[in-house]
């Protein structure tokens, strides 16, 4: 069996950021091993996440990847997109000899893997939600063993072996955990505000897309007993401060409006509870930092998936889950005024969700991969 630290591994993970940072994650924690990884990256968000990985001294190759759809010619530039993905990966196989290829999930990953199979070169799947999506679910057929993020609530449905892992987080975030006094600390340096440490605090964040229904509905109710005590951290997604700049000009209490931020190892540190999605990063960071969350699930996410990771981070008693139609003001004000009835009482809540979360997950993929390619 080959040592982690020998492994050359293929990680195909293009498409979303919840494919891209997890396997963006894997290869860094093989690098830094001493092993050696590439990424195999195609489709819209190429561009940027080849930047990414040069950034993070990762190599890449990307190929011209189109989505399958049921327009003639969609289906034709699909299939000539899996051609050229799956001669690229051979030639990957030919001139780098690979123990394995990892696909992260999503169709980008179906040239590497057929490729892979006809070589003979064992292949590894990882699933970053609590729902197995229907990529994953369809290619398990040529997989020595998935990796999962979550206890997958359609198992049953895999035709490959499965193990928990857990979900890679980003080594930024791990590797510097913050106390709330540092968290508050470094958010008063960076952004210019008088944020107390003795606050209660709210982290609002509506995701890298922005999501409507919470930023538009977030309310605190002004008469509730320490309102004007409390401290908002709020994310609303590029673009999307200017129209809540308005709400928060008049606001019972001091807001830091941004539209993301590099540092979110800060944010969750000064933060009690969070209101956000539920994507898998996003609850598995929820989870290692030990944070209560309110949970609205992205209606329109596949399968509705989001509902699942939120669950499983509801089972452990750290969250509570909206329906996304349900969002309305008088909803937040309502979850904002029980929080600043005994902030305490959430902030311990949170802390069950660390039972659950696995932050070694990106070194437990490559154990599996290592065992899995002489077994």
């Amino acid at each position: 069996m080959p040592d982690v630290k020998d492994l050359r591994i293929i990680i195909s993970c293009g498409g979303t950021g919840g494919h891209f940072n997890p396997g963006l994650g894997i290869a860094k924690e093989l690098i830094s091993q001493g092993g050696q990884a590439i990424l195999f990256l195609g489709g819209k968000h190429v561009p940027a996440q080849m930047e990414t990985a040069k950034k993070a001294g990762v190599p890449a190759v990307s190929f011209r990847y189109v989505r399958p759809d049921r327009n003639p010619a969609a289906l034709f530039g699909f299939g000539l997109s899996l051609i050229r993905g799956y001669r690229l990966t051979k030639k990957l196989i030919r001139e780098h000899a690979p123990h394995a290829v990892l696909a992260m999930g999503s169709s980008v990953s179906l040239p590497p893997i057929l490729a892979a199979n006809r070589m003979h070169i064992p292949v590894f799947l990882h699933e970053g939600n609590a729902k197995v999506g229907k990529a994953n679910r369809k290619l398990s057929r040529f997989a020595k063993e998935i990796e999962l993020s979550f206890p997958a609530v359609n198992a049953n449905t895999l035709r490959c072996p499965s193990f928990l892992t857990g979900f890679p987080l980003r080594k930024e975030l791990t590797d510097s955990v913050l106390s709330k006094e540092e968290g508050i600390a470094r958010i008063n340096e960076l952004f210019h505000v008088s944020f107390s440490p003795e606050k209660p605090t709210i982290l609002v964040f509506g995701g890298s897309l922005g999501a409507r229904s919470i930023n538009e509905n977030f309310d605190v109710d002004p008469a509730a007993p320490g309102a004007r005590d409390l401290q908002v951290i709020h994310l609303a997604g590029p673009g999307k401060t200017e129209p809540l700049k308005e709400k928060y000009r008049n606001f019972p209490c001091p807001v830091l409006l941004l539209e993301g931020t590099n540092e979110m190892s800060a944010v969750y540190a000064a933060s009690d509870v969070v209101i956000s999605r539920s994507g898998g990063s996003t609850v598995s960071e929820l989870a290692f930092f030990g944070k209560y969350a309110f949970l609205v699930p992205y209606p329109f996410a596949a399968e509705l998936h989001q509902n699942d990771n939120a669950a499983w981070l509801a089972s452990a008693g750290a969250a509570e889950i909206a329906d996304d139609s349900t969002c309305t003001p008088e909803l937040f004000r309502a979850f904002t005024t029980r929080f600043l009835a005994d902030p305490q009482a959430f902030v311990k809540k949170g802390q069950q969700a660390r039972a659950i979360a696995r932050p070694d997950a990106a070194r437990v993929v490559l154990e599996r991969i290592a065992a899995g390619v002489s077994g």
